[in-house]
């Protein structure tokens, strides 16, 4: 995979094309929120109640001890005034009192930031648990579209992200019944103060949610190329890549183009960051200039004795708790109204749909299959490509028989094999089998009687056994069949070599674990086709790393184990290839020739010259 490929073939716009999103379309994003909550809900119904009501009685504090404050002034400038005229009992039940606020206060917040903390880990693992379900059931080709994946990685990245979300939410209605009390008191005094209060404040909070769109804008922008970013950062210092970067030399380019897309990142975020901070600076000036304009007229009326000293520290510590509280609310909103257009991009994953749909009342797969498959002049052309991988393709695959395709890379033998499991759908034309369209028959049976090894198979950083068990994942603790899957595959005497034999951690990920050579790890690969008693096996090129002889020992196991079965067998060796019973050869995504391979010698044509041609290299 070169370095374009990995940011995918159709990139996202820049952001410097992308309008960043308007105050109504995050207005029209707050709709997510209750979606949002439902799922938020449907994690810890618990958790939830109890989150909003430890920030209820939160949002009643701030007020009960700046009027608990108030008292206790005018108490002590009471008692200083007569000090022997009036008891000290009711001073100290203030102070006790605003001590227990106090207390109580700092109880709450702390029960507050468990809950969250609580809360957060189980919704990230619940959405992420979704996420993948979701995945489960989407088409192969659709994880092969740029357009999808931006989506899937953008829907991961909310999974840690959202739970900041919530709360940030929960935080927002606390203070604004908090600011209800508050701005109650000060109402009651004089009602242009919250006049000014919001003049004062607003100006900083249009500033705020405009720096806010054009940050949006240029995350959103940049999701390709900072995928190509994480992919040079993972090859650039990697085990699996060390030995090509050192021996082909390839720090200096990779350092390159590193700089070259992490400084065009920079530079992009400097700027917005540059007048974010200048703008702010200029607002906070006006939140500041108004606050103390209302503090100097508070003061006045006090001075003039219109106001007692308690009544003044009072609305002095409302007014400016008003204003810190709606400088979050404001400010919060922005980050609110970012997160409900984030969330947009989660949703939005869910609401994709797989095309490969599975009929209400499916036909049972046939059992044994009596005629085959057929293919009836099938084409498949993948999602925004004009290209077509194959067309006009019309053979039968009987029953029991052994078929290989031969042809060059790209021919479309691959594509072949996943339109036989079902992985895609034909894009014109019908697949066959014993008469009925394979549309018509349940998919979860017909996964389960496809034995199918890829060319590009995973190298799981799990146990041996487990590696193996994934080929028929219900069948995890069935050690004995895992055990005489390896022996089909020639596995099992690798196994007994490892210090722990089937418990062997493999891959260098985890600690104690040991990796393989390519050829073993194919061995293991292929013990996991014979973990179904499948009727169609099908093996695409999962023998390259191995050497001719072991290469020759695993078909012919693999032609006595599947005696009476169906198999597709995709090898460039052509002492393999012989040995089916038919051979199919395509070129350019087309059928050229079909025959045994005798018949195709005698033919001269194509398979005769590419088997001349690699039997010339054996003399």
């Amino acid at each position: 995979m070169n370095l374009r490929t990995f940011s995918r073939k159709k990139k996202t716009p820049p952001a410097n094309g992308q309008p960043a999103a308007s105050f109504g379309e995050r207005i029209a994003a707050l709709e997510n929120i209750p979606r949002f909550f439902r799922l938020v809900w449907n994690t810890s119904p618990g958790f939830t109640l109890l989150n909003a009501l430890l920030r209820l009685g939160r949002s009643v504090i701030p007020l009960a001890v700046l009027y608990t404050g108030k008292l206790i002034i005018d108490q002590v400038v009471l008692l200083g005034k007569s000090p022997s005229n009036h008891s000290h009992a009711f001073l100290w039940k203030l102070v006790a009192l605003e001590f227990a606020l106090a207390l109580l206060n700092d109880m709450l917040s702390r029960g507050i930031s468990l809950v969250d903390s609580l809360l957060g880990d189980l919704f990230s693992n619940h959405t992420s648990v979704q996420i993948m379900q979701h995945a489960a059931t989407l088409d192969l080709d659709q994880f092969e579209d740029s357009v999808f994946y931006d989506k899937l990685e953008r829907a991961r990245q909310q999974t840690m992200g959202r739970t900041v979300l919530l709360s940030q939410v929960m935080s927002q209605v606390q203070d604004l019944i908090t600011m209800g009390f508050l701005a109650a008191g000060l109402m009651a005094f004089n009602p242009w103060l919250i006049l000014l209060l919001l003049v004062a404040v607003v100006p900083a909070f249009l500033g705020e949610s405009y720096f806010n769109d054009r940050g949006y804008a240029l995350t959103r922008g940049q999701t390709p190329e900072r995928r190509e970013l994480d992919y040079i950062r993972y090859i650039g210092a990697s085990d699996e890549t060390a030995k090509e970067v050192k021996i082909f030399d390839l720090s200096g380019f990779l350092i390159d183009r590193f700089l070259q897309l992490s400084g065009r990142f920079y530079r992009a975020n400097r700027h917005l960051a540059t007048r974010r901070a200048a703008w702010g600076t200029f607002f906070a000036l006006l939140g500041s200039a108004g606050y103390y304009g209302a503090y100097v007229f508070i003061i006045l009326k006090t001075v003039n004795g219109n106001l007692s000293i308690g009544s003044l520290t009072f609305l002095a510590g409302s007014f400016r708790q008003l204003r810190s509280l709606l400088e979050a609310i404001l400010g919060r909103f922005t980050s609110v109204s970012q997160g409900a257009i984030y969330l947009r991009d989660f949703f939005e994953f869910f609401e994709i749909k797989p095309r490969i749909a599975v009929r209400p009342q499916p036909r049972p797969f046939p059992n044994p299959i009596r005629e085959g498959f057929v293919f009836e002049q099938v084409g498949f052309r993948y999602l925004h490509s004009d290209k077509w991988a194959i067309r006009g393709l019309h053979f039968t695959l009987q029953a029991g028989e052994k078929l290989a395709l031969v042809g060059e890379n790209g021919a479309g033998k691959t594509t072949l094999v996943k339109l036989l499991a079902r992985l895609y759908d034909p894009t014109e034309g019908r697949i066959l089998l014993d008469g009925f369209d394979l549309r018509e028959y349940d998919l979860r049976q017909l996964r389960l009687q496809t034995g199918i090894i890829f060319q590009d198979f995973l190298r799981y950083q799990m146990s041996f056994a487990q590696n193996i068990a994934v080929g028929n994942i219900s069948q995890k603790d069935n050690r004995d069949l895992i055990v005489a899957s390896a022996r089909q595959s020639l596995a099992d005497g690798l196994a007994e070599k490892l210090p722990n034999k089937y418990d062997q951690a493999l891959g260098r990920r985890f600690n104690e674990g040991i990796d393989l050579s390519g050829g073993e790890w194919q061995k293991i690969a292929l013990a996991r086709a014979y973990m179904k008693d499948a009727q169609l096996l099908i093996l695409d090129e999962p023998t390259a790393a191995l050497d001719a002889r072991a290469e020759y020992e695993v078909f012919q196991r693999f032609a006595e184990l599947t005696l009476g079965k169906s198999a597709v067998l995709i090898s460039h060796r052509f002492s393999t290839v012989r040995m089916a019973d038919r051979i199919l050869v395509l070129e350019n995504g087309q059928q050229i020739e079909l025959g045994s391979h005798a018949e195709l010698l005698e033919q001269k044509g194509r398979y005769a010259e590419l088997f001349q041609l690699q039997a010339k290299g054996y003399r």
